[in-house]
């Protein structure tokens, strides 16, 4: 079953799995790019830093750096007997900032090679939807890029409406 769980390093070694199995590849769309480049390193120090780092961000307590809005990251697991992390995804609470508003949107996501076209973007896009609702949302932007018929084909099966095209990004809105 798919769910989004806060990051913890009691979730350590399945994440340090799904840092393995991206890879090299850019981690696209999960809010991590705007912390590490896109790439991590697998080890128990990177890990904490980005626990760390997802407790600030969601800390409504505290106003968020500038130009950075408040969020919710979270790991898409799996829990078929053992908890396997599959991707993450990220949740920003508005568009305060030109880079959201164009490009960004409100909801970023992104699935492990090896759990590819099996629905789990779907579902974790759908509770991050849920999210919003939480937040009292009326509705979320969500951007994918132009080439990228799975993401937008995700975001169409979750209501999502086109827009318009920014650059390489295909512009959606989601009513909640």
């Amino acid at each position: 079953m798919t769910a989004l769980s806060r990051p913890s390093l009691d979730l350590y070694d399945p994440w340090a799995d799904c840092i393995r199995d991206f890879g090299e590849e850019y981690i696209h769309g999960s809010g991590i790019w705007n912390i590490t480049d896109g790439v991590l390193d697998p080890t128990r120090d990177a890990c904490a830093f980005l626990v760390e780092k997802a407790r600030q961000e969601a800390d409504l307590s505290r106003p968020p750096a500038e130009g950075r809005v408040h969020c919710d990251q979270f790991w898409i697991t799996q829990d078929d007997g053992v908890i396997e992390v599959i991707g993450f995804v990220s949740f920003r609470h508005s568009l305060d900032n030109e880079f959201l508003r164009t490009e960004g949107g409100h909801i970023g996501y992104s699935i492990r090679p090896s759990y590819r076209r099996q629905g789990h973007a779907s579902r974790a896009l759908g509770l991050a939807l849920e999210r919003a609702r939480e937040i009292g949302l009326d509705r979320v932007l969500i951007t994918c890029d132009e080439d990228n018929l799975g993401s937008a084909r995700t975001i169409e099966s979750q209501g999502g409406v086109f827009e318009s095209m920014c650059g390489i990004k295909r512009r959606y809105w989601i009513s909640l």
